[in-house]
């Protein structure tokens, strides 16, 4: 019988001074307020927002960018902000589902998610409506998805059918079922702004 190795000793948390971790400044203005924080450089966006400044409004699902359940927006882009590194947004603007929003003025996609009944749990939906105001961003700029009819046509807006809103939307996932109302909720909100 062969003898089991030696643990490793641990290693630093950080290349700096022995057990110490370094940090690195980060300014973000979230829901348009501005934060400052000193964080390991590892930090997520995600885990900045939620452990660092309490911001729930966004959802950690996976951790592993599978789910989009912690979709932000961040400069106007959509991200999956458990992959990002917080120090990599430095001056960033992110937006949350909660800063697109109030509880007593909701802004056109929360609306339509719940005139649609476009959610059962609701864990996703903060993730859904971020990436829906990205999504609406995008079509609007011409970005085509891999079913737009043409994908060279880069220049008018696309017309947001129930396909390419299906194929833009296909990274945020739903546990309960709920894509027909989602679908239903941002096409309306896609013809409403058009």
């Amino acid at each position: 019988m062969a003898t089991p190795a030696a643990p490793l000793p641990p290693r630093p948390a950080h290349p700096g001074a022995a057990g110490r971790v370094e940090t690195v400044p980060v300014r973000l203005r979230v829901d348009g307020v501005d934060r400052e924080l000193d964080l390991d450089p590892r930090v997520s966006v995600l885990d900045a927002l939620r452990d660092r400044l309490g911001v729930t409004s966004v959802k950690k699902g996976c951790d592993h960018g599978q789910c989009g359940a912690c979709t932000v927006l961040a400069d106007g882009r959509r991200i999956l902000s458990c992959l990002a590194l917080a120090a990599s947004y430095d001056g960033a603007e992110v937006t949350t589902s909660a800063g697109l929003g109030a509880p007593d003025r909701l802004g056109d996609l929360q609306e339509a998610f719940v005139a649609r009944d476009a959610l059962q749990c609701g864990y996703c939906t903060p993730g859904q409506i971020c990436s829906a105001e990205g999504m609406l961003a995008e079509a609007r700029a011409g970005m085509p998805s891999h079913v737009s009819p043409d994908v060279r046509d880069v220049d008018s807006p696309v017309e947001l059918t129930d396909d390419e809103i299906r194929e833009r939307m296909s990274g945020n996932l739903c546990r309960c079922g709920a894509y027909v109302n989602i679908v239903a909720a941002i096409g309306d909100v896609a013809r409403a702004r058009s």
